[in-house]
């Protein structure tokens, strides 16, 4: 098996030669840049993971994301940041990041979170599902290629906003508090706050457009998907 490759972006080079030492010697393939600019010249669909420094010189690390995500290009990305408030977490997950780790840190849990979103992105959002679809006026759900399509147009959706979308569609009968939520989609990242589960609904509904509104939220109890589109 070829080992993983792992993208570091960091302009700090004594963090970056540390974490590139002990990231190889853990058997991963780590190539280093030391700007978001010189990052996005990469094949960056290449790698099996980015992590990636929020405050560099030039093109921050939050602006890289938003590009990625704007070239539809979904690679899984952990935050290193100096900043540990958690707005700036908030802000991370809100342009597309899937982890956030304040410095300074220590290189073991670097190495255990990288490992937790690589295992969360390997395994199958339903591997006994049905090969089937769902169409709810002009959108459409099909679970066996895991995508999304409203009014023909494919939505580029991470397989975190897929998962929850598919998550609540499946049992659009249920109502699941944010901590339901938080145990079945991130069980094994940690620091995940039930705001966190507020913004990624709130990128899902924005990205399904008129059909964003069939994800309600109960006050105080969580959030449906109600198939009882108009």
């Amino acid at each position: 098996m070829k080992p993983q490759k792992i993208l570091l972006v960091d302009d700090d080079k004594n963090i970056s030669e540390i974490l590139e030492f002990n990231l190889k010697n853990e058997g991963f393939d780590v190539e280093v840049v030391y700007a978001a600019e010189d990052a996005l010249k990469k094949p960056v669909k290449d790698f099996q993971l980015i992590l990636l420094d929020i405050m560099m010189g030039g093109m921050s690390g939050l602006k890289m994301v938003e590009q990625l995500r704007k070239d539809n290009i979904h690679v899984p990305v952990i935050f290193l940041t100096a900043k540990d408030t958690e707005n700036d977490m908030l802000t991370g997950f809100s342009v597309g990041g899937d982890d956030y780790i304040a410095k300074p840190f220590s290189v073991k849990e670097v190495i255990a979170r990288i490992r937790a979103v690589l295992r969360r992105m390997s395994i199958p959002i339903d591997a006994t599902a049905e090969n089937n679809t769902l169409t709810i006026g002009q959108l459409t759900i099909d679970f066996n290629v895991k995508e999304v399509f409203v009014k023909k147009e494919k939505i580029a959706l991470t397989k975190t906003e897929y998962e929850l979308l598919a998550l609540l569609v499946r049992k659009p009968e249920s109502l699941f508090s944010r901590k339901e939520i938080i145990y079945k989609i991130w069980s094994e990242t940690p620091y995940i706050t039930e705001r966190t589960v507020d913004v990624h609904i709130a990128r899902l509904r924005k990205k399904l457009g008129e059909y964003g509104n069939l994800i309600t939220n109960r006050s105080g109890y969580g959030y449906r998907f109600n198939t009882n589109y108009p």
